[in-house]
């Protein structure tokens, strides 16, 4: 199998992206606007602070919507992804892939089109990772 090429890169972020069409939600029962309101809701249920919702949509191929939180520590960071993880599975069916549990400082899990990004507050602070999704001179996206 030849690796596959990615199509571009994301002009906002310089990031490889990949053909959108072959994405695995393309045949699911459920849209990126179910996934993230059950997105925000387990991560409010599990009491992430700071959550903010980025729409991607028309700025990116990986997903439609980005949504940012905080733990208090990473023991709380690793527990609100892990739940996220598993109500992906139980609701959707989904299973979402992570990176960065094992050390809790920042999560990152692919809920197919939400990406989220669970972070310590520290860490969060140092890559201020709104900054580089907001357009040039706009505020801060509305909390949830």
């Amino acid at each position: 199998m030849e690796d596959e090429v990615l199509s571009h890169s994301d002009p906002t972020t310089g990031l490889p992206v990949g053909p959108r069409a072959e994405r695995a939600t393309a045949a699911a029962d459920y849209t990126p606007e179910q996934v993230l309101e059950a997105v925000l809701a387990s991560v409010d249920d599990d009491k992430a602070e700071d959550i903010v919702q980025i729409d991607l949509r028309g700025r990116s191929d990986v997903a439609d919507y980005m949504v940012i939180c905080s733990g208090r520590s990473s023991r709380q960071v690793a527990s609100i992804s892990e739940k996220l993880a598993d109500r992906m599975k139980q609701e959707f069916r989904m299973s979402a892939k992570m990176e960065g549990k094992e050390t809790g400082d920042w999560v990152l899990i692919d809920a197919s089109d939400v990406i989220v990004h669970v972070f310590r507050p520290e860490v969060r602070e140092f890559y201020q990772l709104e900054k580089m999704w907001l357009p040039a001179g706009s505020a801060r996206p509305t909390q949830v």
